[in-house]
């Protein structure tokens, strides 16, 4: 008796073996974001020298990601001022320093008053389908 490969035996069970992950549920799309940065980042390298320098570039890159990198996605906030219920009051903020600026100088303006973005409501990496 020989076992069979696992392409072979998906095969037998009607199954099409893929590599692509359509509509994964319990994807964490602040997870993907962030893990996607860290392999764009210029100070990523192509080979990590030891376990130890794997985290120590882990320990730097985390620290910035979550307390100094405005995500475009989250308002231009960052995660920590999220995370910790701080949106609303930095938004408001902003909100009303460009009012400021609106009302020192509204024909730098061109579009009337300025909107700060605001947080969306979800986060989706495969959006549910709303048919």
């Amino acid at each position: 008796m020989q076992a069979k490969g696992l392409a072979q035996f998906l095969a037998d069970l009607g199954i099409t073996k893929t590599n692509s992950r359509p509509h994964v549920r319990n994807d964490n799309p602040f997870s993907e974001s962030q893990f996607k940065t860290m392999k764009y980042r210029p100070q990523f390298p192509q080979r990590f020298g030891s376990q130890t320098d794997g985290r120590d570039f882990c320990r730097a890159f985390f620290g910035w990601y979550h307390r100094e990198h405005y995500h475009s996605a989250m308002a231009y906030l960052t995660p920590e001022t999220v995370h910790y219920g701080r949106a609303s009051e930095v938004l408001s903020s902003r909100q009303a320093l460009l009012m400021e600026a609106y009302t020192a100088n509204p024909s730098r303006f061109i579009g009337g008053p300025p909107r700060v973005p605001q947080l969306p409501e979800a986060v989706w990496i495969n959006p549910p389908n709303s048919a």
